[in-house]
């Protein structure tokens, strides 16, 4: 954790979780210590927020490299844990961000849903299997985190329930082969247990939408 991480962290986390009148459950199972991955189903841009004040430890989440040419954005989002990634070179120069990150020690964020997808239960949506190849390539813990409220829509003043669930290690996940089909079914076991943290009533599937709330 950085110095002005640390500074801002001290400073802002109780006024944020009073913001979003946050209660955590399970605390207790966040590691000591990383490297490990936190991953957590997506409602809202609030959702990185949350995490920060919520979590002991800076975790390091991808941004679109164009906001760090803003001058003073780019030193506030870089405290805050992001890091750049060209988009224009797609979704590989993340994922070898993401390892390195790991390498080295820290934490990675990944929301497996890839957007933000608001008033649903986590089930009823897409993932993208980012997550677990990330896991498959270091092997590192994975630490599933699950954001709810009554209706699934983060709000200042709206109470926010965060589930931290158990550490998974990799072995865990048993004998793993690292190609396509053990990236999915790595990170589909992850976002099983967060939905399965999830209160909020799943809807059948033709009741779905995964329509983005921008």
């Amino acid at each position: 954790m950085s110095k002005f991480y640390s500074f801002i962290y001290k400073s802002l986390s109780s006024f944020f979780k009073k913001l979003y009148r946050v209660e955590i459950i399970g605390a207790e199972n966040e590691p000591e210590e990383g490297p490990f991955i936190v991953c957590a189903n997506h409602l809202s841009n609030h959702d990185v927020v949350l995490l920060a004040a919520c979590l002991k430890h800076q975790v390091r989440y991808l941004a679109k490299a164009e906001l760090f040419k803003i001058p003073l954005l780019k030193q506030l989002i870089t405290a805050l844990g992001a890091f750049p990634v060209d988009r224009k070179k797609g979704d590989v120069a993340a994922i070898k961000k993401m390892i390195q990150l790991l390498e080295n020690g820290e934490v990675v964020g990944i929301f497996p849903q890839g957007h933000r997808y608001p008033r649903l239960h986590p089930a009823n949506t897409p993932i993208k299997h980012g997550a677990g190849l990330v896991a498959c390539r270091t092997k590192v813990t994975v630490l599933p985190v699950a954001i709810e409220n009554k209706k699934m829509k983060i709000g200042f003043f709206r109470k926010t329930v965060l589930k931290i669930g158990k550490p998974i290690e990799f072995s865990d996940f048993g004998n793993i082969e690292c190609n396509k089909s053990g990236y999915e079914q790595v990170t589909g076991e992850i976002f099983a247990k967060i939905c399965a943290m999830v209160d909020y009533p799943a809807l059948p599937p033709a009741a779905e939408s995964h329509k983005d709330d921008k």
